[in-house]
C-alpha cells in the first residue's frame, strides 16, 4: 500500500491588505487595465504559455477572461467585474480601474475599514442621486425620435477599442449598420410587455469593413446550394411559406446502445425503418404545405431529394444558437419528435431567397414582419473581426440598456472629473449633523472624499497615454487633454480646444488646474445639459446604466476588500 500523505491544515492570511504581495499584484493589475483604457490604449496579446488560442484585444470581458490571478482578493474583484460586464457589456475597464483606484487610495488612509466604508457609502448615494437627478451636469436625454445622440453613443463605443483597427468612414458605416440593425429589432406593434428581437451578426472575414450590410431576417450558411439555381418554394393558397423547425437530429441514425437494449425481429431493417418514418415525415410535411424545413442537425440525403421534389426548400446543420430567432421570428416552434407531427407547431415566412457573400451562400429567411435581422460583420482578418465582433454586440446592449433608460453620460473623462468636482463641493458644505449621522469627524470625511475624488480622476487620467498633461477646468469640472510637448505653457487655452466629452469649446475665459496629483476645488456651477450644437456630431457618450452600475460595483466591491480580516486557503 502506497503511503497517503498527511493532510495540511488550511492557511490563515490575517490583515491581507496590509500584505506587499496584495499591494505588489493590484498595482499591476490595475497597470494592465490602465493601459487599456479609451481609443488610444495599448492592445494586450493574451495567450496561456502553452500554444493554443491566442487573443489581441484591449477589452476588458476578454482580458479578464484570459488572466489568470492567484492572490484571492484579486480573484473577487476580478469575479465582480466580470459580473459586471455579464449584465451590461460596457464599461469593464472603467469599473475594475476605479476598484483598484480605491483600495490603493482607502487603504493609504489613516482611517478605519469601518469609518471609511460608512463614508463611502454616503458618497456613494450622494453620486447617485445626483445622476438620478435633473440637476445634472454630467448627463444628457436620448431622444428616440432623433438619430444624432444615438449615433453618437454607438460611434463612441466603436471608437474605443483600437484593435478594431477602424479609419472614420470604416467607423461612420458600421455605426449606421449598428443603429439600423437596431430599429430592426424594435417591434412595430408595442404591447404592454413588448420584447426586443435579435440581430444575428453572420462572419465575414478577410473583406473590407466597408463590404459590410444589414439585412432583415435570418441569414442561414448553405454551402450546399448553387446561386444559379432558381428557388421554386412550395406556398399555400394565401401566398405565405409554411416553415417547419426541427430541432431533433432528422439524419436517420439508429439508436445509442447507451439508451438501453431493444429487440429486432428476423429480416427487420433498422436503416430502412428509420428511413420510412422520415419519408412519412416528409410526406406529411408536403400534405400541410410546408415550404421551408429548418433542422438543427443533420437531415438524412434522401428525405432532402424527396423534399426538393415536391419544391420544399431544406436547410440543415443550422445549430443551437439560431433555433431561438428563427422560432421567434417565424412563430414556429421547435419540433423535438419525428414520431409526432402538429401543424400548430408551424411557422410562416414572407418569402425565401439566396444571397451570395464572398465565397459564402446563404438562404434569405424573410420575415411578414421583422424582428429579427443579419448583420454582415466583416474585417480584414480574424483578430480584428474576433475584436469588432465584441464591440458591435455591446454597442447593441448599449442600445437595448438606453431604450430602458434614455439617458447618456458624457464620456471622455468628464463625468468623472465632473463628479468629482461635485463631491468636493458637497463634502466641503455638509452640515454638521451629517457627520454625526454617519458617526465621523469632518475632517475623517474629507480625507475619505479626496480619496473618492482622487480615485474618480485617475480613472479620467487613465485615458491619457501619450504623457500630455491632464487639466479640468474650474467652472465646468470636465477633463481636457493637453497634447503633449506642451508641459510649460503658461496660458492653457493656446493648446486645448474642446474637452473630453466635446460639449464644451475653449470659446471662454476658463480657469485651469493640472488634474494629477493636486487637490481639487468646488465647481462654480454645473455644466450644460444639452450638447452644444456646434460640437453635436463629435459628442462621446457613456452608456448610462452601465456606467451608474460600474460606480456602485467598483465602490462596494472596494468595501468589500477593505472589511475583510482574513483570508482561509485550503492547501490540500
Amino acid at each position: 500500500m502506497s503511503r497517503l500523505e498527511a493532510k495540511k491544515p488550511p492557511l490563515f492570511i490575517s490583515e491581507p491588505l496590509t500584505r506587499d504581495t496584495l499591494s505588489q499584484s493590484l498595482s499591476l493589475l490595475s497597470g494592465i487595465l490602465k493601459s487599456c483604457y479609451g481609443p488610444a490604449g495599448r492592445l494586450k496579446h493574451l495567450h496561456n504559455g502553452v500554444g493554443g488560442y491566442v487573443c489581441t484585444t484591449s477589452q476588458s470581458s476578454a482580458i479578464l477572461g484570459h488572466l489568470s490571478v492567484s492572490h484571492p482578493l484579486l480573484r473577487v474583484l476580478m469575479a465582480s467585474v466580470q459580473n459586471h460586464i455579464s449584465r451590461f457589456s460596457d464599461c469593464g475597464l472603467f469599473t475594475a480601474i476605479l476598484c483598484c483606484s480605491l483600495i490603493e487610495n482607502f487603504k493609504s488612509l489613516n482611517v478605519a475599514s469601518c469609518t471609511v466604508i460608512k463614508i463611502s457609502k454616503h458618497l456613494l448615494s450622494l453620486c447617485m442621486d445626483y445622476l438620478k437627478s435633473e440637476a445634472c451636469g454630467c448627463r444628457v436625454s436620448v431622444d428616440f425620435s432623433s438619430v444624432e445622440t444615438l449615433l453618437c453613443l454607438v460611434r463612441s463605443v466603436l471608437t474605443s477599442k483600437p484593435a478594431c483597427m477602424l479609419n472614420k468612414p470604416e467607423v461612420d458605416h458600421l455605426t449606421m449598420l449598428i443603429l439600423k440593425a437596431f430599429m430592426f429589432t424594435i417591434p412595430c406593434c408595442v404591447e404592454t410587455n413588448a420584447v426586443l428581437g435579435k440581430c444575428v451578426i453572420v462572419p465575414v472575414k478577410c473583406r473590407r469593413v466597408v463590404d459590410s450590410t444589414v439585412l432583415p431576417g435570418l441569414l442561414i450558411e448553405t454551402p450546399e446550394i448553387q446561386l444559379a439555381e432558381p428557388l421554386t418554394i412550395k406556398r399555400t393558397c394565401s401566398n405565405m411559406i409554411k416553415i417547419a423547425l426541427f430541432s431533433v437530429s432528422m439524419s436517420g441514425d439508429l439508436f445509442n446502445p447507451e439508451e438501453g437494449t431493444i429487440t429486432v425481429h428476423h429480416g427487420i431493417s433498422l436503416e430502412m425503418s428509420e428511413l420510412n418514418q422520415l419519408l412519412n415525415v416528409g410526406k406529411q410535411l408536403i400534405n400541410d404545405e410546408v415550404g421551408v424545413v429548418v433542422c438543427q442537425k443533420v437531415i438524412h440525403p434522401s428525405l432532402k431529394q424527396y423534399l426538393k421534389e415536391s419544391h420544399v426548400i431544406t436547410v440543415d446543420r443550422a445549430g443551437l444558437s439560431l433555433m431561438e430567432p428563427v422560432s421567434r421570428m417565424t412563430g414556429s416552434k421547435p419540433i423535438a419528435s419525428i414520431h409526432s407531427l402538429s401543424p400548430s407547431c408551424y411557422g410562416s415566412l414572407k418569402d425565401v431567397c439566396v444571397e451570395s457573400f464572398a465565397s459564402k451562400h446563404f438562404v434569405h429567411l424573410i420575415p411578414n414582419d421583422t424582428v429579427v435581422c443579419s448583420l454582415i460583420l466583416c474585417n480584414r482578418n480574424e483578430t480584428a473581426w474576433d475584436e469588432l465582433k465584441r464591440i458591435c454586440e455591446t454597442a447593441e446592449h448599449v442600445l437595448q440598456l438606453t431604450i430602458k433608460e434614455p439617458l447618456a453620460l458624457l464620456g471622455g473623462g468628464c463625468t468623472e472629473t465632473h463628479l468629482a468636482s461635485y463631491i468636493r463641493h458637497k463634502s466641503y458644505s455638509l452640515s454638521t449633523s451629517s457627520f454625526k449621522e454617519i458617526d465621523c469627524s469632518r475632517t475623517q470625511y474629507q480625507l475619505v472624499a479626496d480619496g473618492f475624488c482622487r480615485s474618480l480622476e485617475s480613472v479620467a487620467c487613465s485615458l491619457n497615454h501619450d504623457d500630455g498633461e491632464i487639466l479640468t477646468d474650474m467652472f465646468y469640472g470636465h477633463c481636457w487633454f493637453v497634447p503633449s510637448g506642451f508641459s510649460s505653457v503658461s496660458n492653457w487655452s493656446d493648446v486645448v480646444s474642446k474637452c473630453g466629452c466635446g460639449i464644451n469649446g475653449n470659446t471662454e475665459n476658463l480657469n485651469w488646474r493640472l488634474l494629477q496629483g493636486q487637490f481639487g476645488c468646488p465647481i462654480a456651477q454645473g455644466c450644460p445639459k444639452e450638447p452644444s450644437v456646434k460640437f453635436a456630431d463629435f459628442l462621446t457618450l457613456d452608456c448610462f446604466a452601465a456606467k451608474c452600475n460600474g460606480l456602485q460595483v467598483a465602490l462596494e466591491t472596494a468595501n468589500l476588500i477593505l472589511d475583510l480580516s482574513y483570508v482561509i486557503e485550503d492547501q490540500n
